[in-house]
């Protein structure tokens, strides 16, 4: 059994489309395919969403119909009639339904509800395409299987049931395809696994199944150094161990989703990155064995950060029941720091905003000085080198700075 995963970059279009049809062709089955939401259509589902939190009815049917009109042109380039796949038409008028309602007090399950719609979509246009063009396929709605907490956007994986589930839908030969990044809970409702989750439902697959191999395939031949469209001098490793893909997927490397691994190496099975550009290039094999990274300096840069600086009103040290609050109100507003660090009087952290950001601060100020800074950016530089620091940092405000043995990271202004 092997499990191909194909992100959004992949299936963004009917040639897309066609192409990946054609590397699974190539491939002995049994076969599981995970695949995620078509071009951007996540981004603009979270527009979608936010105009439909907001209570914005026009403009929420605006980019209703604009999501809509985006498929149904794939549909008429692949079936030759725009209206011609029934499970998309299905799809689209159970989301309608949807934003024609009041939203609940809760937005992450409506986020979960909304932003699902996009997995769910690409899957049904690329199964029935694959039937209509002789690939016999199984369509399997990875909610009933994958089944997770209620913690809406960032849920957590139900290792008990889940892999029996899993054991049980996709059993036998043939040809399966399933949605990324989406969950349910044990009541049926609808979950995500995180932003860029869909590696992780492969893994989660291929770890149920005890598969011989993942392969996702990307736009880049593998995995670089360097994100190609910020340095363009980028170049691929050609093999990692487990270990060090785990380190650069924590410290935010795009090409690995960070909680995708650990259930492979656990298992060890194989995980090679490819491009769907090139089939036949080798690109990156991920493996169990010790000492195979290659020592060139690795670059990951995570844009438009908030950086924060808190302070004890009291003038207290930050000691471990401070260190306790602060953290314990990030977690409360599911806010996952990409660094932090602490001196006597100070704790300062760089991390994404999430859209709960506004009332972490004013949470914050209760009991603390905050100052912050918006729109920074969070360099690290793995296996660094002083040239390497230099390159990255010259002509850059440097706001704050951790170096350790193999690493320094930098917020820059």
């Amino acid at each position: 059994m092997r499990v191909y995963k194909f992100g959004g970059a992949s299936v963004k279009d009917a040639d897309g489309v066609r192409n990946v049809t054609s590397i699974i062709r190539k491939t002995e089955q049994p076969l599981i395919t995970v695949i995620s939401a078509m071009g951007k259509m996540t981004n603009a589902l979270e527009e979608l969403h936010r105009s439909f939190f907001e209570k914005k009815q026009e403009e929420a049917l605006g980019v209703y119909q604009n999501v809509i009109a985006y498929h149904r042109n794939i549909i008429k380039d692949l079936f030759g009639d725009g209206d011609a796949c029934m499970g998309f038409n299905d799809l689209a008028r159970s989301l309608k339904g949807i934003i024609s309602q009041e939203p609940s007090m809760h937005y992450d399950y409506e986020y979960d509800r909304i932003v699902s719609f996009g997995e769910l979509f690409s899957t049904k246009i690329i199964s029935e395409y694959w039937a209509a063009d002789g690939l016999a396929n199984k369509w399997v709605d990875v909610r009933t299987v994958l089944k997770t907490d209620d913690l809406y956007r960032d849920a957590n994986v139900d290792w008990e049931l889940t892999p029996r589930l899993i054991r049980k839908a996709f059993d036998g030969k043939g040809l399966f395809l399933t949605q990324g990044f989406l969950g349910g809970t044990i009541n049926n409702l609808t979950t995500t696994l995180g932003r860029e989750g869909s590696d992780y439902t492969a893994a989660i697959i291929a770890y149920s199944m005890d598969a011989k191999e993942v392969t996702i395939w990307k736009d880049v031949p593998g995995v670089l150094n360097a994100d190609p469209r910020l340095f363009p001098d980028a170049v691929m490793i050609k093999e990692l161990s487990y270990n060090e893909a785990i380190e650069l997927a924590y410290y935010g490397a795009q090409v690995i989703h960070p909680k995708t691994l650990k259930p492979l190496q656990n298992k060890d099975i194989i995980l090679n990155v490819k491009s769907f550009l090139d089939h036949d290039a080798p690109g990156t094999r991920i493996c169990e064995r010790k000492g195979i990274s290659e020592q060139v300096p690795v670059y990951i840069l995570k844009k438009d950060q908030m950086f924060v600086t808190i302070s004890p009103r009291d003038f207290s040290f930050i000691m471990e029941d401070k260190l306790i609050e602060i953290i314990s109100i990030f977690r409360k507003f599911r806010i996952r720091m990409n660094l932090m660090q602490n001196s006597a009087l100070n704790f300062s952290a760089c991390f994404d905003d999430n859209g709960h950001s506004e009332r972490l601060m004013e949470v914050l100020k209760d009991n603390f000085t905050v100052r912050y800074n918006q729109g920074v950016n969070l360099l690290t530089i793995r296996q660094y080198t002083p040239e390497s620091i230099e390159k990255m940092t010259v002509d850059k405000e440097i706001i704050d700075s951790q170096v350790t043995r193999k690493v320094a990271r930098f917020v820059l202004k």
